[in-house]
């Protein structure tokens, strides 16, 4: 692992010197949102800086809607593209409200909420499962009095609802300044600051399923008990990074617990890292392609705002991907035997998508001349060849037909040629008869020449609907159309015309 100092391009100086702030990615980690915090003014802030992380470049957009009251050590959780922001400090007094960023359009919100939520308190922790947002411990006041939390509450993101939830098992101690990631379906408290300022190391872990609390039990290097830390969630790790323990001791370490074997590690990373500090913010920006996580700002020994930005390249994944690569460890057989399921899948597919295709209508005009072989008082049959394919059929008219069909013994052996509304034809290789509905509900009659009677030709031009219209629809009186390679009566020679109007031409199919 390595450390990296991150310099940003551009003329926007960003957000500054901040501690007590949060930081969100959004939008896969192309994004990260900074917001509150006591600043460089020596004062608490609202203001949103969104760091562009492909092109390292700051920029503060233009806030609407109800915008949050400037604060610091509140929480932040990333809900889809919403930021929820609860609770925090103003300077005076702790504070209780949620308030949503749509990051989508710079829109504050301020939801209608239901249910009895938190009390108001700063350096509490949050922590997102599913769609439910989790809020535990932190410190409030009365009466000029401080109150450390150890209760647990929900905000269901669908509806808006706060619950209260008391848990059994084995649950944290009331705390403030702690951290609390999620993990699979549990969340996991880990350290902060006692009611009596004692500085913490435990580990408890909610199954948010079963609503019960359990304490692991660790080994390896133990972390040294701390406030004011930063913990991020990457794979089946938990990193740890700075925080204090009295005014005297700072820390600059950073430490990974192996949630499932319950082992801590310290972290040695390459390159110059940030120097000791608490209260910053941090996050993971890229849990997929190796994940790196990313530490700004905080409060070093003197009391002073830091204004720096560091990467910490891990060179992990997260679990879903690590799972995507589990192939890799495979035997060959079991290799062979995906490789061939994938293909035969991929071949399923394939079908389906020609079926699919072979069924879709677009719009278009085909033109052809096809030639009479019998006339009777609803319709004639016909013989042609259409792009290759010899095919027959009979042509039906749902009303009395407009026109005189000729007989076999008219003299002028002449019949009108016309232009029918209709669907489609086939030319399906096992000679099953298709409608073409050529004369679905309406037919559509114009002069466009003339053709021979009974053994003459027939020139028509087929409109297609699409498939919203009507040529879609199951015609009342049908056209069977089939291909026949075998006919005793071979079709005319190819004398046909082809014409294509629209987005191509019509699939007689």
């Amino acid at each position: 692992m390595r450390w990296e100092k991150v310099s940003a391009q551009g003329n926007n100086l960003g957000p500054g010197k901040r501690w007590g702030h949060t930081c969100n990615a959004i939008a896969g980690g192309k994004l990260l949102y900074v917001f509150g915090g006591y600043g460089s003014f020596d004062c608490q802030t609202n203001r949103v800086h969104v760091f562009d992380t492909v092109n390292r470049i700051w920029s503060e957009p233009v806030m609407k809607g109800a915008v949050p009251m400037p604060r610091d050590s509140h929480s932040c959780t990333t809900v889809g593209d919403n930021l929820y922001v609860f609770g925090g400090t103003d300077g005076r007094k702790p504070l209780g409200d949620l308030r949503i960023l749509d990051t989508a359009s710079n829109t504050w919100i301020l939801p209608s909420l239901r249910g009895d939520g938190p009390e108001p308190r700063e350096g509490h922790s949050a922590a997102l499962i599913g769609r439910r947002l989790f809020i535990f411990g932190g410190c409030g006041k009365s009466e000029n009095r401080e109150i450390y939390y150890d209760d647990l509450y929900i905000l269901n993101t669908e509806t808006f609802t706060w619950k209260r939830i008391v848990p059994s098992g084995t649950p944290p101690t009331k705390r403030e300044s702690h951290s609390c990631s999620s993990w699979r379906n549990k969340i996991i408290v880990l350290g902060g600051e006692d009611t009596f300022n004692f500085y913490l190391s435990d580990v408890h872990i909610l199954d948010t399923d079963s609503f019960v609390w359990s304490k692991l039990n660790t080994t390896g290097q133990l972390l040294s008990p701390r406030a004011g830390h930063t913990t991020i969630a990457l794979g089946k790790c938990l990193f740890v990074f700075g925080g204090f323990s009295d005014e005297e001791n700072l820390y600059d370490d950073v430490y990974m617990l192996d949630v499932d074997a319950g082992v801590w590690n310290r972290v040695l990373a390459t390159g110059d890292g940030p120097s000791a500090r608490f209260s910053m913010a941090g996050e993971c920006l890229d849990p997929h392609l190796g994940g790196f996580l990313v530490f700004l700002g905080g409060c070093n020994k003197k009391l002073e705002a830091l204004d720096d930005m560091y990467y910490l390249h891990t060179g992990l994944v997260g679990e879903s991907e690590q799972n995507d690569r589990k192939r890799d460890k495979l035997s060959l057989r079991k290799q062979l035997k995906l490789k061939c399921q994938e293909q035969q899948a991929s071949i399923t597919e394939s079908r389906q998508n020609v079926h699919m295709h072979a069924q879709q209508n677009p719009l278009g005009k085909k033109t052809f001349q096809a030639k009479v072989t019998k006339n009777f008082s609803d319709g004639y049959t016909i013989e042609t060849v259409i792009d290759g394919k010899h095919l027959r059929g009979v042509l039906f008219s749902s009303k009395p037909n407009p026109m005189k069909l000729p007989s076999s013994d008219d003299s002028d052996g002449k019949v009108e040629a016309m232009e029918i509304d209709g669907n489609k034809m086939s030319d399906d290789l096992n000679c099953t008869t298709y409608s073409t509905g050529f004369a679905v509900v309406e037919q559509n009659v114009r002069d466009v020449g003339q053709a021979d009677a009974p053994g003459g030709e027939l020139i028509m031009s087929v409109s297609q609907v699409g498939d919203s219209g009507i040529g879609n629809q199951p015609p009342n009186d049908g056209s069977p159309f089939q291909e026949c390679p075998g006919t005793s009566t071979q079709p005319v020679p190819s004398k046909y015309n082809t014409e294509s109007n629209g987005t191509g031409d019509l699939p007689l199919n």
